[in-house]
Parts: structure tokens; sequence; C-alpha cells
């Protein structure tokens, strides 16, 4: 898992001391985290837990259990989404963190030893000390051994929003960008855009996850398929703009009789999507 994560960091005299980097981390993983409607119905179904009793169970029998137990009930609150991984984006700049320093730092968490407040339904907390399994997998995804270019960090320091440069710059290190030709879509996208009105952050995040998706070679690949997407969306959008008629009208006054919800409800992010392509097209030709 952490080889295929290795890149020869970046020398910079921004980057944070080891203290810093610590306490950042040990802040991250200590503060409340809420239950997800997943990891409920994963201790209902697999331990016979009534859900007022969640609450004693991670306190009482959770440390009981074996590490791949607790890694299946534990990883969907501690995988770090963008959002997480824009906290160390802001704070890693450009730089990686070398590989021989991540073990020593989850040592030093697990000797701490760090305390993770879950919070169940009931808006109770329950503190859990964390496992090595379980900070492992936090550490491993902040995308902490990535690195991003000299120009493209400049770009973002000098012309960003400040609000948006940690999710930015957690965006320029994900993986996707690796290869040198994918990367000069990202950075095309963030010259034409920022700093203009065509600038919208919820657009970067769209790019990357179109990336991510449908892993596109290069800039002139993914201008090439927007076509066909945007095809293939205003079909959806079509058809659920004239959804199927109810078989009977008690469902279909459940559905808001003539002011079908599902017409809304399912249109609507498909017309989101295709104005962002619509946004996407220019600033990238």
């Amino acid at each position: 898992m952490v080889e295929d994560i290795i890149q020869v960091p970046l020398v910079d005299t921004n980057m944070p001391d080891r203290a810093t980097l610590f306490a950042t981390l040990a802040s991250e993983l200590e503060r409340p985290r809420p239950l997800l409607p997943q990891v409920i119905k994963h201790l209902c179904g697999t331990y016979g837990l009534e859900r007022d009793s969640i609450g004693v169970f991670l306190v009482e029998e959770l440390p009981k259990l074996e590490d791949y137990e607790i890694d299946l009930i534990l990883s969907p609150v501690f995988t770090p989404g963008l959002l997480d991984q824009a906290v160390f984006a802001e704070l890693l700049g450009p730089n990686a963190v070398p590989l021989a320093e991540w073990f020593g730092l989850i040592r030093q968490l697990i000797a701490r030893p760090t305390r993770a407040p879950l919070v169940t339904e009931d808006g109770q907390s329950h503190p859990i000390p964390l496992r090595e399994v379980t900070i492992e997998r936090y550490v491993y995804r902040l995308r902490l051994g990535a690195t991003i270019p000299a120009s493209l960090f400049e770009l973002l320091s000098r012309r960003a929003p400040a609000d948006d440069r940690p999710l930015l710059k957690a965006i320029a290190r994900r993986a996707i960008w690796e290869n040198d030709l994918r990367r000069d879509i990202l950075g095309r996208y963030f010259a034409a855009a920022i700093g203009t009105e065509q600038y919208r952050s919820d657009d970067a995040v769209d790019l990357l996850k179109l990336a991510e998706t449908y892993e596109p070679a290069d800039t002139v690949d993914l201008l090439r398929r927007i076509p066909h997407w945007e095809q293939v969306l205003r079909h959806e959008i079509n058809l659920a703009s004239n959804p199927k008629a109810f078989f009977n009208e008690r469902v279909e006054e459940l559905h808001g009789g003539g002011r079908d919800q599902r017409r809304q409800d399912n249109a609507e992010p498909k017309q989101r999507e295709l104005a962002f392509l619509a946004r996407l097209k220019p600033l990238l030709a």
C-alpha cells in the first residue's frame, strides 16, 4: 500500500516541523465524529445491537475486537476525504512528507494515546482509543507523500481566493494528476478560471471527480469526450423530466400529485452537471 505513493519530497524552508504536523494529525483524529448511517447499520446487523446500545458497545466491546473487525466498523469514519486532505495540503504546501517519517508519527499517535470521540444518534460522545489499524488508514490516505509542481503551487498561492486555497491544493495533490499529461488538464483549468467570473470551487471538485472517474489521457482526450457526455445527460434529463406514469392514484398523491417531485429531484443533478461541462469546455480549449 505505502510503496504505491512514494514520491521524492521537495525541499522548502516553509515545510512544517514534525511537532506541528503531529499536533495537526492528533487534533484531526481527536475531533468529534458522528457515526455514519452505514456504520450504525453494520453494528446492528453484525453484532445484533439495538440502536440505543451502540454507545456502550463502542466503549466496552470495540476494544476487544480483532483489527480487521475494527477496520470494518471504523473505516467509513476514518477514511479521509478531500476536506480532510485540505487541512494537510495547506499545512504542507508543495512538499511531501518522507515515508520514513510516517511510521514514527503513527507510533507516536498510538503511544499518545489518541482518543476519538464517536458521536451516536442521541448526540452522546463516546471517546475510544484508536488502534494502529485505524490510525494507519487515516495517515496513509492523507496524500502526505504527494507534491505540487512549483508553477502550479505559485498560481494557486497568488491567484486563488484565500478561503479556497486549502481545497484547491488538496485537489492538486491527488494521485490522478501525477501523470504529466493529465496534470496539464488541471493546470489549464486553474490558469483559465481562477480570477475570472467563470471560477467556481465546486467546478474544481467536479473536474477532479470527472478525471478520477474517466481517467482521460490528456486535455485533447477530455475535450473529445465531452460532447458524448453532454448528449447522454440531455437524454437523461429528458427522461427525468417526463417520468413514467404512476400505476395508481394513491402512489401519485404520495409523490405530489400533479406536482410530481420526481421530475425536479431526478433532473436537477443532471442539469448541474451539464452546466458544468458547458463552463469547462471553453476554459480547456
